[in-house]
């Protein structure tokens, strides 16, 4: 990586943990929101083998338009349009019912940037891990089983983008069978 790009970077890391401050997990110990978004540029760099800064920058400012006041523009000016782009086509529109969202994730994962794919398979892989070894406190067996499903689902449309991701994916998802579906 050249100074360029980590300065780069380090200003995408700077920008989303200012824009999170405020915002928690809702795990048991309610841990600081920008964690999650750290953890998918490690997850991609460390284990998917993702050296591109702009999918490196964007998968730290995922949730920066979703869940935030930040805006498109604002990411553009700020980081560039490729940046921009990657962040807006895995943000939700929170305007329309979450069952909607849902199918739309399902629906546009095949059609969204390769950037977008890995940032989107990699969220897929870090709430995983969360719903698996630390879940929402007020998550039941049964939405925590729903929620890893669904994933399955959106997953189908990134598969062929890399293989490394979609191992560990695949094998955490093989865990499904250990959550108890009464619970």
């Amino acid at each position: 990586m050249s100074k360029f790009d980590i300065a780069l970077f380090t200003r995408a890391v700077q920008f989303a943990s200012e824009k999170h401050r405020t915002q928690r997990r809702k795990d048991h110990e309610a841990s600081p929101y920008i964690n999650h978004p750290l953890a998918l540029a490690k997850l991609l760099a460390n284990e998917g083998g993702v050296d591109d800064v702009e999918v490196l920058c964007a998968a730290v400012l995922h949730d920066t338009i979703e869940d935030t006041n930040t805006t498109h523009e604002e990411l553009r000016s700020l980081f560039g349009g490729a940046i921009a782009t990657m962040v807006q086509e895995v943000t939700d529109d929170k305007t329309l019912p979450k069952s909607v969202r849902k199918q739309r994730q399902i629906e546009h994962a095949p059609l969204i940037s390769r950037g977008a794919q890995l940032i989107k398979l990699a969220d897929k892989i870090c709430n995983l891990r969360d719903v698996l070894n630390s879940p929402p406190t007020s998550w039941t067996n049964k939405r925590r089983l729903e929620y890893l499903a669904w994933s399955g689902e959106v997953v189908k449309g990134l598969r062929g983008i890399n293989a490394n991701l979609e191992l560990i994916f695949d094998e955490l998802y093989a865990r499904t069978g250990e959550i108890e579906p009464s619970k």
